[in-house]
């Protein structure tokens, strides 16, 4: 079957194009979805205390702002609902090819079209638009012995909600955004927490309450009110970016953050070992109130010596101490630089992605490649953020890429694709941007490093600059073939 654009992935980023392909009069379009539901990150993770650390006002459509988030910052739930009734209010699901997945996506140079093999047959397309996301194929270390283990193990996007943990010895692997919101979750209902971390992470306070009904009369009521509170809110949190950009700004917060550590954790050993050996910044900021707390609670253990190896009843660090367990938890991240994604996607001279990336992520403005005609990337290379919300990172992408098909409807164009002298310039500015932020020089390993050292994964400057830039289509540096 044939359509004019195939999108791959039912979140946040595959919504929003089904919703402004509609917008921009293109009907003719699938979504495939590999799940039996919509919602991607929000769908996956649920565990417990999983919540948004954007405020809610900015974690959503420009144009489906939601008055009824119960919180200043969004629960999980909440979330995933937002979601699923966007989705049911824009008629998204008969687009919507649940279950299917993609296997490969080839460019045909004969046809000028997408050749795309799913797990429920082959589909084309002039157009392709991936937003899979970089948050949505977990990580779980290759652990020795990890398959000798008796208990239960899961990662926290593929969470088992089965599993009954009252009582239970629990080992959680990993202290990055998702440890610190299950951690405080489980630590009350467990027996005993052990908690592994090889690098202890920067954690603020996060200053959120619950929404008062007169917000929420307010919201529904008084036309404009939300979006003028979303747009404060905006530049409240767009204002941080300039710590990131001049790492000299950052001392200031971090001298708060460890302020806040002190106040939180008493005993001086376990807040030497929370304590971190780099700038503030330079790894992902962590938001929790209760984060720290947790750790002082008698049930719970913080084990900072390397993991040697999983035995049948618990998990042995290198100084040869048996930490007990009954579950093992992976908060261990995803592949985000190595995206599984990249290797099914093949362009015009029948290479993949992940071959032309070489374990180096990149693209023209983070959403069109070099060799990879009429393919779009939402959330693409250095699209993310360490300081706003990515969703308008989304929809100033969504921009680029409407204008680009109206473009194409109106020139008669079979196909685009950047100048690779083009994209090798942007790529070159972008890096030099990057050297002088705190993210190259704050002095830590971090996710958003690739397997060459470069930082494949942020946005080095503000959401505004960014949604200034992809205003337009920018028809000169693309290489446009006549249908």
């Amino acid at each position: 079957m044939h359509v004019r654009v195939a999108v791959v992935g039912a979140g946040f980023g595959g919504l929003g194009a089904a919703i402004r392909l509609k917008q921009h009069g293109h009907h003719d379009f699938v979504v495939f979805e590999r799940a039996d539901d919509l919602g991607g990150t929000w769908r996956d993770n649920g565990y417990p205390g999983c919540a948004c650390d954007v405020p809610s006002h900015v974690y959503s459509f420009s144009f489906a702002l939601n008055p009824a988030w119960s919180n200043t910052y969004s629960p999980q739930p909440e979330i995933w609902d937002y979601l699923r009734r966007v989705a049911d209010h824009h008629d998204l699901r008969p687009s919507i090819r649940f279950g299917t997945e993609v296997r490969q996506a080839s460019w045909d140079g004969t046809a000028r079209r997408w050749r795309i093999e799913t797990s429920r047959g082959v589909w084309t397309a002039d157009v392709l638009v991936s937003a899979g996301g970089p948050l949505n194929e977990p990580i779980v270390p290759k652990l020795a012995g990890l398959e000798t283990f008796q208990g239960a193990t899961f990662h926290s996007a593929r969470w088992n909600h089965d599993l009954d943990l009252a009582g239970k010895r629990v080992a959680v692997i990993g202290t990055g955004a998702s440890s610190i919101q299950i951690v405080p979750a489980i630590q009350p209902v467990v027996g005993r927490l052990s908690l592994f971390q090889r690098t202890p992470a920067w954690v603020i306070p996060r200053h959120e309450r619950p929404r008062r009904p007169w917000e929420h009369w307010m919201y529904r009521r008084i036309p404009g009110a939300q979006r003028v509170m979303r747009t404060i809110v905006y530049w409240q949190v767009e204002a941080t970016v300039v710590g990131f950009l001049r790492p000299w700004v950052m001392r200031y917060a971090q001298r708060l953050a460890l302020l806040n550590l002190r106040r939180a954790v008493r005993d001086p050993a376990l807040r030497a070992k929370l304590t971190p050996g780099y700038a503030l910044g330079c790894k992902r900021v962590l938001k929790s109130n209760t984060y720290y707390p947790a750790l002082t609670r008698d049930n719970v253990d913080l084990v900072t010596d390397p993991i040697a190896e999983v035995r049948p009843h618990g998990v042995v660090t290198r100084d040869g101490t048996e930490h007990p367990a009954d579950v093992i938890v992976f908060g261990t991240g995803f592949h985000v630089t190595d995206l599984p994604i990249a290797e099914r996607i093949r362009g015009r001279d029948g290479r993949s992605l992940a071959e032309v990336w070489q374990g180096s992520p990149k693209a023209y403005r983070g959403t069109t490649v070099a060799g990879f005609p009429n393919l779009f990337l939402l959330l693409g290379p250095n699209t993310g953020l360490g300081h706003n919300s990515v969703v308008l990172m989304i929809e100033s992408q969504l921009n680029y890429i409407m204008a680009a098909l109206d473009r194409m409807r109106a020139r008669g164009l079979a196909s685009v694709e950047p100048r690779p002298e083009v994209q090798r310039r942007y790529l070159e500015r972008l890096d030099h941007r990057m050297a002088s932020t705190v993210w190259a020089t704050g002095g830590c390993q971090s996710w958003y490093l690739d397997a060459t050292g470069r930082n494949s994964t942020l946005w080095p400057g503000s959401t505004w600059r960014f949604r200034q830039r992809m205003r337009r289509f920018d028809a000169r540096a693309y290489e446009e073939v006549p249908a």
